[in-house]
C-alpha cells in the first residue's frame, strides 16, 4: 500500500532537506580543509545541564550526552588534522555542585580515560593525552585512570588532547607564581630572569603552544577562567547551541570564521 499524497510530499521534503544539509556540510568541510586550520583549538563544553532540562531529562543524562558528543567532535578534529585540542571538562567551581552530580562527572571521566586505553582511534591517530588542573582534588580512582591513559599515550606524536579537570585559570596562575617564588628563594631563578616566556614554563600547559581558537557553546560569551594566560591573543567563537547538540556544521563554521579573521596579536 503506497503513501498518501500528503505523506509522500512530507517524505520528499524530508529527504530533500537532508540532502541539502549533507551537500552544504560537504562543501563547508572542503572549504575549511583548503584553508589554514588552527594548530590548537580550545573547547569550552557548556550547556549540558540546560540542554537536559529543556529535553525533560535529568542533569546526569545531559552530562552523558555531552560525553558522547566530545568523542564525536574529537573525530572531526582528527579528520581535519588539528594538532592540539584542549577541552574544559571540569572547573574548580564545578566541584561545589551537589555530591551526586560531581560523583557522576567523575564516573564519566573515569570511563573516558579507561576508553582511551582501548579505543583504536587513539592509537591510530597517535593522540598524546595530557591532563591539567589540581588533580589532588579528584578521586583516587579517577587519578589512577588518568595516569594510566597519560602513560599509555606518552610517546604518541601526531596529535595532542589536553583535558582541563579541576582547573581554574586564576588557580593556574597562582600555582605558577608559587613555583617561581620557590625557585627564586632557592636560588634557581633570578628576579630579572622572570619574563613572559619564563612564566609560561611554570604553567600547567608548559611546552604547549597557546590556543589559536577557543570555541564556547551554549551562547554564553565569557571564558569562565579557561586558559586565562594562554588565551591573551586567541580568537574566540561563541556558538548559540548547547554542547550536546553541537553539529558538524557548527564546528566547521567556527573554523571558517577563524580563517576569515586577520590575527594581529595586539599590533
Amino acid at each position: 500500500m503506497g503513501l498518501k499524497p500528503q505523506a509522500l510530499r512530507a517524505a520528499v521534503r524530508d529527504w530533500f532537506a537532508k540532502w541539502i544539509y549533507k551537500y552544504y556540510e560537504r562543501n563547508l568541510f572542503n572549504q575549511v580543509r583548503r584553508g589554514k586550520v588552527p594548530y590548537h583549538v580550545g573547547l569550552i563544553l557548556d550547556g549540558n545541564r540546560r540542554w537536559a532540562k529543556e529535553m525533560g531529562m535529568d542533569i546526569n543524562s545531559g552530562h552523558q550526552y555531552g560525553f558522547e558528543k566530545l568523542k564525536e567532535v574529537l573525530k572531526w578534529c582528527w579528520e581535519l588534522k588539528i594538532d592540539t585540542v584542549t577541552v574544559y571538562a571540569l572547573s574548580t567551581e564545578n566541584l561545589s555542585r551537589s555530591p551526586e552530580e560531581v560523583k557522576e562527572l567523575f564516573r564519566l571521566m573515569e570511563k573516558g580515560f579507561r576508553e582511551i586505553l582501548e579505543t583504536k582511534e587513539i592509537s591510530e591517530n597517535e593522540v598524546k593525552v595530557r591532563v591539567i588542573g589540581r588533580l589532588d582534588l579528584l578521586s583516587d580512582s579517577l587519578r589512577t585512570s588518568i595516569l594510566q591513559a597519560v602513560d599509555k599515550t606518552k610517546n604518541y606524536k601526531k596529535s595532542k588532547f589536553n583535558v582541563a579537570i579541576a582547573y581554574g585559570g586564576r588557580a593556574e596562575i597562582i600555582d605558577a607564581t608559587k613555583k617561581i617564588a620557590d625557585s627564586v628563594v632557592h636560588g634557581k631563578l633570578g628576579i630579572d630572569e622572570i619574563t613572559e616566556s619564563t612564566f609560561a614554563k611554570y604553567l600547567y600547559t608548559e611546552g604547549e603552544r597557546d590556543p589559536d581558537l577557543i570555541i564556547r557553546t551554549s551562547g554564553e560569551e565569557r571564558l569562565s577562567g579557561f586558559l586565562l594566560w594562554q588565551s591573551a591573543y586567541s580568537e574566540f567563537y561563541f556558538v548559540d547551541v548547547y554542547w550536546p547538540e553541537m553539529r558538524r556544521i557548527d564546528f566547521l563554521r567556527a573554523l571558517r570564521t577563524y580563517q576569515q579573521r586577520q590575527r594581529r596579536y595586539g599590533i
